[in-house]
């Protein structure tokens, strides 16, 4: 199992910034995960809405924007001494509005890995006048 704990979102007017984090660890059975061993992701999801793959970086921090939308904008970085994935947002917009999800995801070894099943509670981001 792997706990994952998103924070950082709230209320923002457009063209703000806002800073996520993620802490993920090993919930119960799980007592030996390792942080450093996967690709990290940003997902974000609005309702009525598919989940979105926002961004992803590889076990050494290398950095890929997956959504178009929102390059030059949101940069996601990870400190694995902190067991902690980071999304940095900014110029945002109203259309950014959604509840914002970290989980694996991305490529190792030239596979494209998929999320854990177990999700966090994932952080709201609301970004209006």
């Amino acid at each position: 199992q792997v706990r994952l704990v998103e924070s950082g979102g709230g209320l923002v007017q457009p063209g703000g910034s806002l800073r996520l984090s993620c802490v993920a660890s090993g919930a119960s059975g799980n007592s030996g995960f390792r942080f450093d061993l996967y690709p990290m992701a940003w997902y974000r999801q609005t309702p009525g809405q598919e989940r979105e793959l926002v961004a992803h970086s590889n076990v050494g921090g290398v950095a890929v924007t997956a959504a178009a939308s929102v390059k030059g904008r949101f940069t996601i970085s990870r400190d694995n001494a902190k067991n902690t994935l980071y999304l940095q947002m900014n110029n945002l917009k109203p259309e950014d509005s959604a509840v914002y999800y970290c989980n694996r995801g991305g490529y190792y070894s030239g596979t494209f890995y998929d999320p854990w099943n177990s999700w966090g509670q994932g952080t709201q981001v609301t970004v209006a006048s």
